[in-house]
Formats: C-alpha cells, sequence, structure tokens
C-alpha cells in the first residue's frame, strides 16, 4: 500500500483507502475516489498529480494524492 503521490505513471491502482477528516473524504467520494475503485496515474508534475477516474482526468494536488491509498 502507497499513496497515490508515489504511484507509476500509466498504470491503473485499486483504490485501498481514503485518508483525510470526514470533509476530505466526502469530497474525493464525490470526484470518485471510492474505495475498490481504480484510478490511473497520467503525470505527476511537482507533487501535483492528473489522474483518470471512472473516465474522467481530474487534477489534484499533493497533499489530496498522498490522502488516497492504492
Amino acid at each position: 500500500m502507497m499513496p497515490l503521490s508515489l504511484a507509476d505513471p500509466g498504470k491503473e491502482q485499486t483504490i485501498v483507502k481514503v485518508g483525510g477528516n470526514a470533509e476530505v473524504r466526502q469530497h474525493l467520494e464525490n470526484l470518485g475516489f471510492v474505495v475498490g475503485g481504480t484510478v490511473t496515474v497520467l503525470s505527476i508534475l511537482n507533487g501535483n498529480a492528473i489522474v483518470k477516474v471512472k473516465e474522467s482526468r481530474i487534477a489534484i494536488n499533493e497533499e489530496l494524492a498522498r490522502k488516497i491509498m492504492v
């Protein structure tokens, strides 16, 4: 298990855990980051990531990427 910020770009990962307080977890869930779901890191630049989740591309900052465990 590792944070999404350390995942290899281009490789599909399964979300194992979503951390943070209730408000952060709800925000990430609304974006599609749910336990058991899949996510693919498309690129990482200065810690910020562009990811593909549920057929959508989403940009998240490093802080949020560290809360998503794959």
